[in-house]
């Protein structure tokens, strides 16, 4: 791992690691964070750079409670600073989404607001059993400024997110199981563990086949079914001729793990 900043940057083996380093200021976002988000994604990649995966975490007692307020005030003067502070953080965090690489999202106590709206745009979120998130933007006159008003909807449903904008309520890691919002709860003390062995499990996939499901998976579900189903053919197509194809087909004849380029 390196870096002195905001946030911290390395890899184990495959495994590309985004650690949020702001424990004091519990690991709120700034155009720094995001700035270095950006960097990490760049690095990770670029062709060659080896990495199949990329783990997002946070060092601390919590894993994200929002955006740095004391920049936000800084910036409410000028109208063109706050624009370019929200469409900024808007573009970095869908850079998770639309990365060819998988991204895992290893969450402990709290993420709010903002810290809700960066686990959301990652694919899939180990939660502590101790975790819970909540949005507070109602609670202070707010309103979610990175996605959160279009991707909780998304994912648990109307009536469930207006119920969480509208009483700034935190739920508890099951409920956010129960709801969709985190895909696995784990212990405190295996969380670390169990998120990068997912991830390292992940770094022996096709990146080519990881990449093709989620860009299927993520365009697809914004759209009607016949047009998903047509992307899914068409992408099919030429993903059969790749050369992951052929030493999957390979291993499974040959009953070996395959070993893929890509």
């Amino acid at each position: 791992m390196s870096g002195a900043g905001p946030v911290v940057v390395g890899r184990e083996g495959a495994v590309g690691v985004i650690e949020l380093a702001r424990p004091d200021k519990f690991n709120c976002l700034s155009m720094a964070v995001h700035g270095a988000f950006e960097a990490a994604l760049d690095d990770f990649e670029r062709s060659g750079s080896g990495v199949r995966a990329v783990l997002v975490r946070a060092q601390g007692k919590h894993f994200c409670t929002g955006a740095d307020l004391d920049e936000v005030k800084s910036l409410r003067t000028d109208p063109a600073k706050i624009d370019r502070f929200i469409r900024y953080g808007h573009g970095v965090l869908q850079r998770f989404e639309v990365s060819p690489l998988p991204v895992v999202a290893a969450c402990q106590g709290l993420a709010l607001a903002g810290g809700s709206e960066l686990m959301m745009a990652c694919d899939v979120i180990f939660a502590s059993s101790d975790f819970k998130i909540g949005d507070q933007h109602a609670q202070y006159g707010l309103v979610p400024g990175w996605g959160g008003s279009q991707r909780l909807p998304r994912i648990v449903g109307l009536r469930r997110a207006l119920d969480l904008f509208y009483s700034a309520r935190w739920i508890d890691a099951p409920t956010a199981l129960a709801w969709g919002l985190v895909n696995y709860v784990v212990e405190p003390d295996k969380l670390a563990e169990e998120s990068m062995a997912y991830c390292q499990k992940l770094a022996t996939r096709s990146r080519i086949g990881l990449a093709t499901m989620k860009r299927l998976a993520r365009e697809g579900v914004e759209q009607p079914l016949a047009d998903g189903l047509k992307l899914e053919q068409d992408v099919l197509v030429r993903e059969l001729m790749n050369d992951d194809v052929s030493e999957g087909l390979a291993a499974f004849e040959a009953r070996r793990a395959p070993v893929f380029k890509s």
